[in-house]
């Protein structure tokens, strides 16, 4: 089976515990108005891979993983788009021993019996999923990713029934989500779930702006500035309380 790969990262830090071996897929239904990725949308884009290439690549990497409590990490664009080959990647993965983490805005969840059987399928395999919640108001969520939330929200609930080990994470927008009554009821919601291991404040920057303009695409954001360590630790407190 192969897979549509937008790049690989290497030795990555920030995308699960330990040095992660880090896949990034194309494809991806929001359109987050800070996405620093916008290059990995279109699913036919990047390069086609076989899971035995990426796993023969994985594989020297093995070591470093053993020696951090590292591994390996999906993301995207949104990875659950290609979840058929996401299965067969983590169960080859597995069968090494290596951890499994899904870095995932869960977008196209749904509850349709043919994709439930797949994620059912898919969570057997996963170690850890780092979701981000980008707005906890429906309206506001829709405005800045093209989408409502709802099904987000499920599917973090349905995550928590399964009980696979959670990361959320929250990127801080200031004018757009860096308000206490927005912070206080994503709080409320966290605390509705039984599988959060840790909670992740990602403040906003600006750094994939070079994207937009490459690919001819209007950057909405221009004018917002990155929140101040102070409001990051105003939204810390707030959803750790």
């Amino acid at each position: 089976m192969k897979g549509r790969i937008h790049s690989v990262e290497t030795c990555g830090t920030v995308d699960g515990p330990g040095l992660r071996y880090v896949i990034f897929l194309q494809g991806c239904v929001l359109r987050c108005q800070f996405c620093h990725n916008p290059d990995t949308w279109k699913i036919n884009k990047g390069e086609e891979k076989t899971v035995k290439e990426l796993v023969d690549d994985i594989k020297d990497y093995i070591p470093y993983f053993q020696a951090s409590n590292g591994g390996v990490t999906v993301s995207g664009g949104e990875p659950l788009i290609q979840i058929e080959f996401l299965i067969e990647l983590f169960r080859e993965l597995k069968a090494l021993g290596i951890h499994t983490t899904i870095d995932t805005s869960g977008g196209c969840y749904r509850r349709s019996p043919h994709f439930l059987k797949h994620l059912d399928e898919l969570i057997e395999v996963t170690d850890l999923v780092l979701l981000d919640i980008k707005h906890i108001d429906n309206i506001k969520h829709k405005e800045l990713t093209g989408l409502p939330n709802g099904h987000i929200l499920d599917f973090a609930s349905y995550l928590s029934d399964k009980h696979v080990p959670v990361w959320i994470r929250h990127v801080l927008v200031p004018t757009i989500s860096d308000y206490d009554k927005y912070l206080y009821p994503l709080a409320q919601f966290i605390k509705t779930l039984s599988n959060v291991e840790k909670i992740e404040v990602l403040p906003y920057h600006q750094l994939g702006v070079y994207k937009w303009h490459n690919l001819g695409l209007e950057y909405k954001l221009e004018h917002v500035s990155p929140p101040t360590e102070e409001r990051v630790q105003n939204a810390i407190n707030i959803l750790t309380q």
